[in-house]
């Protein structure tokens, strides 16, 4: 089968590509600059597809940035919150309606090169905080997409019931290489360690007891402190 797979260059997409890569499919990768104020990934995206061998797009969006702002991820003027992702300020990193936009997008991509599969890496943490992470989102556009077209596209989310921590031993036994992938919002040179992105990758490495090789700043609190306080960041 041939499959699409929606590529942000980060954690979680970086660990399904290698799943399916090992897994024998036949893949093709795409990643989408909407203007995201993290677009460094898309760098790591592009190198980890080249050293797999797999057909990698990037569709430049970037023009629609404005379109979706309100979040801290495509509004330069909102700043991203740290903490944990279950705490009522990471709604701001929520982009409207980015994963619909997204799977339409692939949709047409998958059709255009005869893939019968879109795939992507939503898990079970995104679900409390993404609406467009939901088994009911994802159900439903499973069912637009084999509408759209007289061929069929299905829709294929392995990770949606699996934790951050499964994914990180899922790929520390694919031999996914950590250290080149992608998470902080803030899109610096090194990931910031305190946004919740970072909290919720530092927290999932040390659950599954894997080395996490991520460089963080200097500022970032450690490991230990984060852990004493329930992966909450201690406000000064």
């Amino acid at each position: 089968m041939k499959t699409l797979v929606i590529y942000s260059g980060g954690l979680d997409s970086t660990v399904l590509l290698y799943d399916l890569h090992q897994a024998g499919l036949d893949l093709g990768a795409l990643s989408v600059n909407y203007g995201q104020r993290h677009g460094c990934e898309l760098k790591s995206a592009a190198t980890i597809c080249n050293e797999l061998g797999i057909s990698h797009k990037i569709a430049d969006l970037s023009s629609i940035q404005s379109l979706l702002s309100g979040s801290s991820l495509t509004s330069p003027d909102i700043a991203v919150a740290e903490g944990h992702y279950t705490e009522e300020n990471m709604k701001t990193t929520v982009v409207p309606n980015r994963n619909m936009i997204l799977l339409a997008l692939a949709t047409g991509h998958a059709l255009s090169i005869g893939a019968q599969q879109v795939a992507y890496a939503a898990h079970s943490g995104d679900h409390a905080i993404y609406p467009d992470c939901r088994n009911e989102f994802a159900d439903a556009m499973a069912q637009a997409m084999a509408l759209c077209d007289w061929k069929q596209v299905e829709l294929s989310r392995p990770f949606v019931d699996w934790t951050k921590a499964d994914i990180v031993r899922r790929g520390a036994a694919l031999g996914v290489p950590f250290e080149q992938t992608w998470s902080c919002y803030k899109g610096g040179e090194k990931h910031c360690g305190r946004c919740g992105t970072c909290i919720e990758r530092r927290e999932a490495f040390d659950l599954a007891g894997i080395d996490d090789p991520t460089i963080y700043e200097a500022h970032a609190p450690t490991v230990e402190e984060l852990r004493a306080n329930n992966w909450r960041l201690i406000s000064i």
